[in-house]
């Protein structure tokens, strides 16, 4: 699994990279592949139901987009990964790809010291009864894309202008505020890559 990391970028500008690169996926042009970015302040809604009642300050940035799940919040301080996968046999199970997914996740914040978890009934990595990671997924020929946001020194505060997944905003946390001490995303994304690579089963080719 390549692992490209793309910094700061514009959410629409790494979306249209992410269709490219299904497409050459699916052709078998490139293997699999694991984008990070951090995005600048933006909204996403997925395809549920009347998620657009789930936005209350529109002075951000809307994009509707094809991944499952609700209305959600991208900015600084998130590491948001994007893993651009082909599924074979065994792997074309997407409510296992979801749990392959938490793993990783968990295991990252295994490895600075937090017990993570799930919470039934709600896709995500969970830290007790509040949410610092969440996950939506879309799938073309088997091909993965869009991913997961793990809130590492997200500004919280962002996630009152909307309703996120459908919870109330006070439902999220962040690494850094499970910790009680600054982290930045540069320190996570190891930890997430070795999650994933253990989780996913690929190979980390940087």
């Amino acid at each position: 699994m390549h692992v490209i990391d793309l910094g700061v970028r514009e959410y629409v500008e790494v979306y249209e990279l992410q269709k490219q690169l299904v497409l050459q996926r699916i052709a078998d042009e490139i293997g699999d592949t694991l984008l990070f970015v951090e995005h600048p302040h933006v909204i996403t809604l997925g395809r549920r139901l009347n998620a657009q009642q789930n936005i209350f300050d529109r002075t951000m940035p809307v994009v509707e987009i094809e991944r499952g799940g609700d209305v959600t919040y991208h900015g600084p301080g998130q590491l948001v990964g994007y893993p651009i996968l082909k599924l074979d046999g065994s792997e074309r199970d997407l409510h296992g790809y979801l749990r392959r997914l938490e793993d990783a996740l968990i295991s990252a914040a295994a490895a600075l010291g937090l017990t993570a978890g799930r919470n039934p009934g709600y896709t995500g990595m969970w830290l007790g009864d509040q949410k610092a990671a969440s996950i939506g997924i879309a799938v073309r020929r088997w091909v993965t894309f869009h991913g997961f946001a793990l809130n590492v020194c997200t500004d919280l505060a962002r996630f009152r202008a909307i309703q996120p997944c459908g919870l109330p905003a006070v439902v999220m946390t962040s690494l850094e505020a499970a910790l009680g001490r600054p982290i930045t995303v540069d320190e996570v994304k190891p930890l997430v890559a070795a999650g994933l690579s253990a989780s996913l089963d690929r190979e980390l080719v940087r």
